[in-house]
């Protein structure tokens, strides 16, 4: 079933009002800064917007990856590394080990960090991490509509949720191929 589109609405990143105040922000260059940013002339607080991180793992079992299919948007009903954003009071493993639980239901060993893209177009910045699966068993919460392990072959190019997944799924191949892994750092070009 899809979801109702009445459940996903992303935040605008105009801001509006001041989080300690409440009265009307500006857009101004506070003292000492370089940047505009939102300032409330009430109170005196600056309101910082910063990019979103987003953390995952590439889990393996007998050379196969763990790909879920999305049941949320955006993107519903596409194939996807397990990842999502970074909690407050959490680190970059943490989230990615909570990630991969939450939406496969997979058991894993973190392994070292793989890949780190910059996504200004979107203002975040992905981490992927290598993973090993501890056994074959899946089950998947209620962000996926199913996951399963997949042969090099099978993976569903056409299919996949976003850039990030692809480019961190074509870095895994060309390395597992060469017999290591580097870690690779990119920013994806603005569209």
């Amino acid at each position: 079933m899809e979801p109702s589109t009445a459940f996903y609405h992303p935040a605008s990143a105009e801001l509006r009002f001041c989080s300690h105040c409440g009265h009307g922000l500006s857009r101004d260059i506070p003292p000492d800064d370089n940047r505009v940013r939102y300032l409330c002339h009430h109170c005196g607080s600056v309101h910082y917007q910063n990019p979103l991180m987003v953390v995952g793992t590439i889990p393996v079992w007998q050379n196969r990856i763990l790909l879920c299919r999305r049941a949320i948007e955006p993107r519903y009903d596409t194939w996807t590394l397990p990842a999502g954003f970074m909690e407050l009071d959490e680190s970059t493993a943490q989230g990615a080990l909570r990630e991969t639980r939450e939406e496969s239901g997979a058991r894993i060993e973190l392994g070292k960090l793989f890949t780190v893209i910059d996504v200004p177009e979107v203002n975040q910045v992905h981490f992927y991490f290598l993973a090993e699966a501890l056994g074959p068993d899946l089950d998947p919460g209620p962000e996926s509509l199913e996951a399963r392990f997949y042969d090099e072959s099978e993976i569903p190019w056409d299919n996949l949720s976003f850039q990030t997944v692809s480019t961190t799924l074509r870095h895994f191949l060309e390395d597992r191929s060469k017999g290591y892994f580097d870690v690779h750092h990119y920013a994806l070009p603005r569209h």
